[in-house]
């Protein structure tokens, strides 16, 4: 019997190591294997499938067991007659693992749907082997590899699905060789070379979608044999040439993308004749230029155009009407010329009773605003018509539009007054009117919009004072009045709106107090009330803002002293330049690390000027026309204060007394001092010591500690084969600790800095908790063998390793797609936010940088090695409780900020906080060399790091790095927008 079980053991391991060896075995002992019921090879197969699967959070597979026929279990369909798989459909469970290459043993099957799930590793060759299969479905997973060639083997095969993946390599030429295929999706991958030529062989192919890859070259004219076709997008590639002309005769085409690429030409005035069945037309974002087609209404069927960002010119045909569009974009251009006739085709468009979209923006559109505007579909949710030369009146009737969600209308030359009827569009999320000549008072009926959250209204001719309406705009996030005629005062109710981010009202004529209830703005991260004829004091409760981000007071009439706002941590722009306050500079001024500029000038200012912090940059600062400010930095050329005059003037006496007491005293007294010294010295030395022991004790005191020996154990001697990676102070090996996989770092105590960086990671890691930082495990403290001091580190172990080897892959299967870009840099920003902002103690990184950034199972993200980490407390930048300042590189070069200088003028500071911030900073403190550290240098080090995984290469990053005229380039406002489009 016990023989008889080995033997099976044996026979079962071969089984599933091999599908063929099934196949056979079965076949030799089983001759009648067709007949028994539920064929063994697929059950064996099946059982393979399973074993590869990690983690199943549905449990859906628990059904796979012996307790019922392979035919009842989940996701398993087979034939009648012969109890063979036929379909395997796990659609949409969130499985993780590998798929099994035991998926070649299911001889009779039709279709592999795999899709929406988390699987990993390549697309098993064996797939090849399925003769009957017809639908294979493994989108939207994490697979990587490139494409296997001999699924051209599968010759019956219609469907091919493989899109969101992370898949390498060139589309197959051997594709070409599926005549039966009708749809192939590969887009969303990382496929790189050019559109095969060998797809035009599959003439039955009616959907084509490669778009979201990394594709170059043209179109290749064999496209012209795929009349079939009726999908066909290649969106966000790097395709190039003139419009693919064969695609003209492709008559069966419903949906054209080619957004996102490199074509340019025109587009032929008969596509509308040419290509009848056309719905949806996506051609954004390249280069074509030339008139819009006249013949579009001649495709009857279409619905959807989208031709913004490019360089058509002339007139918008007027028959557009003709069709049932519901989406309509051509922003962006150079269409017409200024003329009154250029919104003729708005009369046409009031026949298309579905239009959602309708964006024509930033063209060259001139004539009066048509009173036929309103007479749009009522279905319109979103209306775009900013930056070009339209003029008039806006129109009563626009209330007609009862689903406008964003209404764009800024940068025209529109006048008359604002129109009550637009407090009837009740849905308005985004009025934009600024930059026209609107006349006339705010309307009070502003505040029957209950949903708006952007009100902007600045540069325009506007008068009266700010409705008490507006407190009913419970949900605003942004207001903009600025550059217009306003008068009176600030109504305390406003601020009653806790929502309220953005708040502008500069350059107008507002008088009175600020209110004191101002703290309620709980939100607010700009204020920018500057040039206009406020008075009385600054309110302390300005400092209950505590997301501030921007301060603009100048040119108002404010006086008395500034009021405390060292809680304010997020601080960089504050100007209260040409006012009446006066007083001493608040020392804490010095110790908000954030700041990039700070304006006192045109005050009346009193006593000493601090030499650190902000005060120490004299490009950031501007203290001019106070003359009874003394001290500061040498730079600055003001007179020496009297204290410190006086302080000097006893200190010369007191040298002169000193050497007559050191030449009677000296000979006596030498051996004793050396004696005293040489004591004090021995002591020092044992107490930090003790210190650095303790604190790290101390700041780890909530982790079970291990021994040396464990940690010995664990990692088999610190054996080579177990190094993870060398870093600046230290070793980092895997190891296995009491069954948990762990990655154990070993500090060199013999580096220097490296307990102070042993030091700063305890401290850092104390007390913080989050997903998106690597999680400490435990530590030790000892001593090895030979009595020598041990310090090491324990963190859970991140099997994907940093985030640099897959920026940088040595080869293509470790390529990352968008979608987990998008994750990861989401996933870094979340670290950050909470290091910086909800602690109880900020946290600074400074080395944030991939090779910093690990990945764990499911490509998430998380922050490690805090080993040059600073805590900020309320007295500003501390390190082992003295007083820190950078005076070396801290971080990473290319990755830490560097110095910036900043332009003090008017025309710079009113460009750099016209930047409306909603989420976020300006931009960041630059630390690298010179200056405190602080929260913006690891923001800034998120740039950098942005531009790398967004596929900048290191070597461009160092490139714009080193060639950055930072005297120049620090006076722009930069911003790194993200834009997603499907």
């Amino acid at each position: 019997m016990e023989l008889s079980m080995v033997n099976f053991s044996l026979i079962f391991s071969l089984i599933i190591s091999s599908p063929s060896i099934a196949i056979i075995f079965l076949n030799l002992s089983f001759p009648a294997a067709a007949q028994i019921p539920g064929n063994e090879t697929d059950k064996l197969a099946l059982f393979s499938f399973k074993s590869q699967i990690t983690q199943d959070p549905q449990l859906i597979l628990d059904s796979w067991n012996n307790s019922s026929h392979f035919c009842n279990w989940t996701g398993v369909e087979c034939d009648s007659k012969f109890q063979r798989v036929t379909s395997l459909n796990l659609t949409g469970q969130r499985l993780s693992g590998t798929v099994s290459p035991h998926v070649g043993s299911f001889s009779f099957l039709n279709i592999l749907d795999l899709s929406g799930n988390l699987f990993q590793g390549d697309i098993p060759l064996e797939i090849g082997n399925l003769g009957r299969l017809q639908v294979l479905n493994m989108s939207n997973n994490f697979l990587g590899g490139q494409i296997p060639g001999n699924l051209s083997n599968c010759t019956n095969l219609r469907n091919l699905a493989l899109d969101h993946n992370q898949l390498i390599g060139t589309v197959p030429p051997e594709l070409g060789l599926l005549s039966d295929l009708i749809t192939l999706y590969v887009g969303s991958n990382n496929l790189t070379g050019s559109f095969p030529s060998s797809l035009g062989n599959l003439t039955h192919l009616r959907e084509l979608d490669m778009s979201y890859n990394y594709l170059n070259g043209e179109v290749p004219s064999t496209i012209s044999r795929l009349r079939s076709l009726r999908v066909f997008r290649m969106s966000v590639n790097q395709l190039s040439g003139e419009f693919p002309p064969l695609l003209y005769n492709l008559t069966s085409l419903e949906f054209i993308a080619l957004s996102f690429n490199r074509f340019h030409g025109t587009i032929r005035n008969d596509i509308g004749l040419r290509l009848p069945n056309l719905r949806r037309f996506w051609l954004p974002q390249n280069s074509f230029t030339g008139p819009l087609p006249n013949s579009f209404p001649n495709a009857s069927k279409l619905e959807n155009i989208d031709l913004s960002a490019n360089n058509f010119t002339g007139k918008v045909p007027d028959d557009l009407g003709k069709l049932d569009l519901y989406f309509f974009s051509i922003d962006d251009n150079h269409l017409g010329n200024g003329q009154q006739d250029d919104l003729n085709f708005i009369n046409s468009l009031t026949n298309c009773s579905n239009l959602d979209v309708l964006y024509f923006g930033e063209n060259n559109f001139g004539g009066i605003l048509p009173v036929s505007i309103a007479n749009l579909s009522t279905k319109l949710t979103e209306l775009h018509f900013a930056e070009n030369s339209i003029y008039g009146n806006i129109p009563r009737e626009i209330s007609n539009l009862q689903n406008l969600h964003l209404l764009y209308m800024n940068s025209n030359y529109l006048n008359g007054t604002i129109p009550d009827s637009l407090a009837m569009l009740s849905n308005l999320g985004r009025l934009v009117l600024a930059s026209n000549r609107f006349t006339g008072k705010i309307p009070d009926s502003f505040g029957n919009l209950t949903n708006i959250l952007w009100l902007i209204l600045y540069d325009n001719m506007l008068e009266g004072g700010i409705p008490l309406s507006l407190t009913n705009c419970k949900r605003m996030i942004g207001l903009a009045v600025a550059e217009n005629n306003l008068t009176g005062i600030i109504p305390p109710e406003i601020m009653s709106i806790s929502t309220l981010m953005s708040f502008t009202m500069s350059y107008n004529s507002f008088t009175g107090p600020l209110p004191e209830n101002i703290g309620n703005l709980s939100h607010l991260v700009e204020i920018d009330l500057s040039y206009n004829q406020f008075s009385g004091e600054i309110p302390n409760t300005l400092g209950n803002c505590l997301d501030l981000n921007t301060i603009s007071l100048q040119g108002n009439l404010f006086r008395g002293r500034i009021p405390n706002l060292d809680r304010l941590l997020a601080l960089t722009y504050f100007d209260l330049s040409r006012n009446n306050l006066s007083g001493n500079i608040p020392s804490y001024l010095a110790t908000l690390s954030s700041f990039l500029y700070l304006n006192l000038s045109f005050n009346n200012f009193v006593g000493e000027v601090p030499s650190t912090g902000v005060f120490s940059n004299l490009t950031a600062i501007d203290i001019h026309e106070n003359p009874e400010l003394c001290g500061g930095i040498a730079e600055l050329e003001l007179p020496a204060c009297r204290e410190q005059e006086l302080k000097k003037s006893r200190k010369k006496s007191g040298i002169k007394s000193l050497r007559i007491i050191l030449i009677i005293v000296l000979p006596s007294s030498f051996l004793a001092i050396l004696l005293f010294f040489l004591t004090i010295f021995l002591v020092k030395k044992r107490l930090k010591k003790k210190l650095q022991n303790s604190v790290s004790d101390k700041s780890l005191k909530f982790y079970p500690k291990v021994s040396y020996e464990e940690l010995l154990h664990a990692t088999d001697g610190f054996a080579p084969e177990k190094l993870l990676g060398s870093g600046s102070f230290g070793k980092v090996y895997k190891g296995n600790l009491n069954g948990t996989e762990v990655a154990v770092k070993v500090l060199n105590l013999e580096r220097k800095g490296a307990s102070k960086s042993f030091i700063a990671e305890c401290q850092a890691l104390a007390n913080i908790r989050h997903y998106n930082l690597v999680k400490v495990i435990t530590s030790c403290s000892s001593v090895d063998f030979q009595g020598n001091d041990f310090k090491a580190l324990v963190y859970q172990f991140l099997p994907k390793r940093s985030l640099d080897k897959w920026l940088h892959p040595q080869n293509e299967h470790n390529r990352l797609n968008v979608h987990q870009r998008i994750d990861i840099a989401i996933d870094v920003a979340s670290a950050l936010n909470y290091l910086h902002h909800q602690c109880e103690t900020p946290v600074i990184h400074c080395d944030l940088k991939p090779e910093n950034v690990l990945l764990d199972s499911d490509m998430r993200a998380r922050v490690g090695d805090f080993g040059l980490a600073r805590l900020v407390t309320k007295f500003g930048m501390k390190e082992n409780g003295n007083q820190f300042s950078s005076l070396g590189v801290k971080g990473t070069i290319g990755y830490a900020a560097p110095a910036t200088m900043f332009s003090k003028t008017k025309d710079t500071y009113d460009f750099q906080k016209s930047c409306i911030i909603t989420l976020g900073y300006h931009t960041s403190v630059e630390y690298g060399m010179g200056v405190q550290v602080s929260i913006l240098g690891d923001v800034y080090s998120f740039g950098i790091l942005l531009l790398e995984i967004y596929r900048l290469p290191k070597t461009r990053v160092s490139i714009i790095l080193s060639k950055w005229d930072y005297k120049k380039e620090s006076q722009k406002c930069w911003t790194i927008q993200l834009y997603v489009k499907k």
